[in-house]
């Protein structure tokens, strides 16, 4: 489900700034197809929930509207906060997220939103949720502390794709950027609760620059689902493709990409460009 779905529900949603907590509702098992809910450490929610949805016809195939804005990890506790809304807890009252989670949650997600063109929605005013008392998974101090650390999503223009470049070209772009990998892309066919594109197999470092190997995946990911539009054009849906991908790394923890060299077995001059790599003098 894209963020424009998400934020098309958001629109719709409006009203839930005036839900009504004293409302009679009804303690209902998670269904399976709530994936995005599967990990919470309950297994019962209350209908409605605190979006309104009034049986799990809504509320289920909603959930899927949360999916890709979970999947970026803008913040640790963005699962929580959705969850605590859309699959709220059955006790005996409502418990709302607290509002420093909320907080938290926009400050690192927003900027996804932003990528694609949109704000925060009104709908979820934070000022809307409890301070302290009787709420959700108030935000503990070294989470708080965390979060400030958390890369923060950074969207870009869409970089540059070029099939069969010169070998000069190739040279060039592993000399002005700060890393360059191996990468396999895949595009899932059709949506599943796993991310849409993701890295297939390991990345192999060309040069590594400041890219630690261990973070180099998810990083790549990180940022093909942040830039959900200059992604989709890499490669179709069900297929997987290769590339050469140089970038430099930003202040913030988050990658910049420059340049994707679609590596094609009829192209000898990546090949190339990777072996006379090692000795060559910019």
């Amino acid at each position: 489900m894209s963020l424009f779905s998400l934020l098309l529900f958001f629109s719709l949603a409006a009203h839930t700034g005036a839900f009504d907590l004293g409302q009679t509702t009804r303690c209902v098992p998670i269904p399976p197809q709530m994936s995005v809910c599967q990990d919470v450490p309950y297994s019962e929610m209350r209908l409605p929930n605190l979006l309104g949805h009034g049986s799990l016809e809504e509320a289920a195939p909603r959930s899927d509207d949360w999916r890709t804005l979970l999947h970026t990890g803008c913040h640790p506790q963005a699962r929580a906060f959705v969850c605590s809304l859309i699959a709220p807890v059955c006790l005996d009252r409502f418990i709302q997220p607290c509002r420093s989670v909320c907080l938290a949650v926009k400050e690192s997600c927003s900027p996804v939103l932003a990528c694609h063109g949109h704000s925060w929605p009104e709908s979820l005013n934070c000022e809307r949720f409890p301070e302290q008392d009787d709420c959700l998974t108030p935000l503990p101090k070294h989470i708080s502390a965390f979060s400030k650390e958390f890369p923060q999503p950074v969207c870009q223009s869409c970089p540059s794709v070029q099939e069969s470049p010169s070998l000069k070209t190739l040279l060039d772009s592993l000399c002005l950027n700060d890393f360059a990998v191996k990468v396999k892309i895949m595009r899932r066919r059709v949506p599943s609760s796993e991310p849409e594109l993701t890295v297939e197999g390991a990345v192999e470092l060309i040069e590594r620059g400041p890219l630690m190997p261990y973070d180099t995946a998810s990083l790549l990911q990180r940022w093909m689902l942040i830039n959900l539009r200059c992604a989709h054009a890499l490669v179709r849906p069900g297929r997987a493709q290769l590339y050469l991908i140089t970038g430099n790394m930003r202040a913030g923890g988050s990658i910049e990409i420059a340049n994707l060299f679609p590596w094609l077995k009829k192209d000898l001059h990546i090949a190339t460009a990777t072996r006379k790599w090692k000795h060559y003098k910019c």
